[in-house]
């Protein structure tokens, strides 16, 4: 049996105080190392670095799942339904602008979950979600 290993993730951002600020303060993410040209993240144990590329374009592209235009691409991570429902709080708190309001998806099918998307002031879509039974995970 495999242990899951945290990720790490490098992204483009074209403000790097504005994304630092964001990712640190509304998301509440523990700032690790940095540069004038990064930092680091712990994105829920994982390692998100944002790196400036100030000429990084934000992605409008989309597709319709369940009702909604997902952006594609995107990224974040599943988490537990309790720490979903406080994130979310926590996002709605600070005013966040939601691309969907977090929701339950699939509701009574195979794969259903807490769901919601946003973006970060470079244009990059994160989705965090929630399954009340993670064995739904990959469920057809």
């Amino acid at each position: 049996m495999n242990t899951l290993r945290p990720f790490h993730l490098a992204i483009p951002v074209s403000n790097l105080e504005a994304n630092r600020i964001f990712y640190r303060d509304v998301l509440g993410f523990e700032e690790g190392r940095s540069s004038d040209h990064w930092v680091d993240f712990n994105f829920f144990g994982h390692q998100l670095v944002i790196h400036l590329n100030e000429q990084a374009k934000a992605n409008n592209d989309s597709n319709p799942v369940d009702g909604h235009n997902v952006p594609v691409p995107h990224f974040g991570v599943v988490l537990t339904q309790e720490v979903f429902s406080t994130f979310a709080e926590r996002l709605r708190a600070l005013k966040t602008e939601f691309i969907i309001e977090p929701y339950t998806r699939f509701k009574g099918l195979p794969g259903e979950q807490s769901t919601m998307f946003f973006k970060d002031p470079s244009g990059n879509a994160l989705e965090f979600k929630a399954f009340n039974d993670l064995d739904q995970l990959f469920a057809k």
